[in-house]
């Protein structure tokens, strides 16, 4: 016998429940370390890149903060205060998951420009710019989602248990006309932006790999390790794994965006229809993408690696030395 709606959506609720607490625990201490990690620069990368990456890591841990932790402590802390606690952390969510995403196609656009475009890249892959476009990118996802503050109600049954969006939200054309906006802007056009970047970057790479290999080939007349071409290896590694995860990731999220509207069905009948579970599966799956990064970074960079054994080991090397003073 198969299970019932009921029996459905509660196993849903309580994979959705579990799966949060783990995300909370992963993303936070994933993204501290990775802050403390490459702030410390001496993980091999020009500061240019480590600024993106510990913007990144800021950004995600922030999102895992507002979208996943603040769950628990809304629960616990904020719950009869909810008016503004409530609406306050749905502003910050979506900020956070901004900020997110749009630094992820940053730092995905300024390998692009290193990369594939050699006169402009003494121009723009500088720390200045970096931090202008970091800047940027918080300043603006702030601005743009404040109208969200105005966007939600109160929900009472016996007791505040939360808010919920004001039925307006999917029927007054202002707010129709700011929710597509909104949606374009993340995740569907850095979606497509990462994509585009990826696959101009590919094309350049195996046009000048084949060309600089034959040009060393024809001056040589034998094969030789090229430096230049183990460290753009290494950088498209990166690269790829980075905007890789984050297209996986989204990738059921823009799906389920896309079809809503064109079923015109923006809420499931029940938590059991398949409706709710697309839904529930894309929101899990893109705050994931904000724990992954750290993870990302110790596969592929051997010197990130080795400052993380460092990391592990210090506390140990502290207390040696304390014991033998």
């Amino acid at each position: 016998m198969g299970l019932s709606v009921y029996q459905r959506a509660l196993i849903l609720l309580k994979v959705q429940y579990y799966f949060r607490y783990i995300i909370t625990v992963i993303g936070l201490l994933s993204n501290l370390v990775a802050i403390v990690v490459l702030g410390r620069g001496k993980c091999g990368l020009s500061r240019c890149i480590t600024h993106y990456m510990v913007a990144m890591a800021a950004a995600d841990l922030l999102a895992v903060f507002c979208n996943v932790a603040i769950f628990y402590l809304y629960a616990a802390i904020f719950r009869y205060v909810h008016t503004v606690a409530c609406t306050l952390q749905h502003v910050m969510a979506y900020v956070s998951l901004d900020c997110s995403v749009w630094l992820t196609v940053a730092f995905t656009f300024d390998r692009f420009v290193a990369i594939c475009c050699q006169d402009f890249k003494s121009r723009y892959c500088t720390v200045r710019i970096a931090r202008v476009a970091i800047a940027t990118v918080y300043v603006v996802s702030f601005i743009r989602n404040i109208p969200y503050y105005f966007a939600f109600y109160s929900l009472y049954i016996y007791e505040p248990i939360g808010c919920l969006q004001k039925p307006e939200y999917y029927s007054h054309p202002g707010w129709i006309a700011f929710s597509w906006i909104h949606n374009i802007l993340t995740p569907l056009l850095p979606f497509f932006i990462i994509v585009l970047l990826n696959v101009l970057t590919v094309r350049s790479i195996v046009v000048a790999s084949r060309a600089r290999r034959k040009l060393r080939a024809h001056v040589s007349g034998e094969k030789q390790e090229d430096p230049e071409l183990e460290g753009r290896r290494k950088s498209i590694i990166l690269l790829f794994c980075v905007s890789g995860s984050f297209i996986l990731l989204w990738l059921t999220e823009v799906m389920t965006f896309i079809y809503t509207y064109i079923a015109n069905m923006h809420n499931a009948p029940n938590w059991a229809h398949p409706l709710a579970m697309a839904q529930t599966a894309g929101d899990l799956l893109k705050i994931l993408s904000s724990c992954t990064n750290t993870f990302i970074y110790v596969v592929t960079q051997s010197k990130v690696r080795d400052e993380l054994k460092n990391a592990i080991k210090y506390p140990y090397t502290l207390f040696l030395k304390l014991v033998r003073k």
